[in-house]
């Protein structure tokens, strides 16, 4: 686990306990994503199914009959982090075809995503005409566990390994002087945007591939995104589903900043 801090993520192998909760979670999140309540998450002419916090299961994670959510993964993020409660989980899903234009997306929006695999830190919403981007969700860290068996190259997890340590000190720069209690009012697209073109320069682009029972854990800064779905991919009717979990610290933008 100490490879965790230095390249920002971790897979974890194969845990039939893990692979018995996700049967349960495969479940529940067909429920979801049928639900009318969510048709508007559909985007992208019907390619992806938008990662919201729609699956039910309670603050232990537990779904359907399933157990807790446990595993390395979980014993790591409790130890470092403390025991989070849990939100409904997302559910993120990517079918052939992957990425066709989003409504209301540019045409320059539409080339990062297609060129960039829409990279992003989550939690930095862009916010009005102009995009700009403040820490509205301090994440403590976002951990992805496959649902569905798919080919490896079927719109895998992308991430740019290191960046949480060109991301992470550019963040605490441009919010060192602002006191805690006000630090999710500041505007950080300037130096996000600056320290994002240097990651593309200096970090290897990884694609992640999992199955179910696997799961990966990703540091809160990490730069990530989705690949897009060549022709040579292959999957079920379900297509690519992912359960995601990114609990909120309790304390704030002060401990996204400052926790390891």
């Amino acid at each position: 686990m100490s490879d965790f801090w230095q390249s920002g993520w971790v897979k974890f192998p194969f845990d039939p306990a893990l692979a018995d909760w996700a049967t349960h979670a495969l479940l529940a999140a067909r429920g979801a994503i049928s639900d009318p309540a969510h048709a508007e998450w559909l985007d992208c002419e019907g390619t992806w199914f938008i990662g919201v916090d729609a699956l039910e299961n309670d603050e232990k994670g537990r779904v359907d009959q399933s157990g807790d959510l446990s595993g390395t993964a979980m014993d790591f993020t409790r130890e470092h982090y403390g025991d989070l409660p849990l939100h409904k989980g997302q559910v993120s899903v990517v079918y052939p075809g992957y990425p066709r234009p989003r409504r209301g997306e540019s045409d320059a929006a539409g080339r990062y995503r297609l060129n960039r695999d829409a990279a992003h830190v989550d939690g930095l919403r862009p916010t009005g005409p102009d995009r700009r981007r403040r820490v509205d969700e301090p994440h403590a860290w976002i951990l992805g566990i496959p649902l569905t068996e798919v080919s490896d190259n079927a719109s895998p997890m992308v991430l740019w390994e290191g960046s949480h340590r060109i991301l992470g000190p550019a963040f605490a720069k441009a919010l060192q002087d602002t006191p805690k209690e006000t630090m999710h009012e500041v505007d950080i697209t300037d130096i996000y945007q600056a320290a994002r073109r240097e990651v593309f320069e200096m970090c290897p682009r990884i694609e992640l591939p999992a199955k179910p029972g696997e799961a990966y854990l990703l540091h809160r800064h990490c730069l990530h995104g989705v690949a897009p779905w060549p022709d040579s991919a292959s999957a079920g009717p379900d297509g690519r589903m992912i359960a995601y979990f990114r609990p909120e610290f309790t304390d704030g933008v002060a401990a996204w900043i400052e926790s390891p």
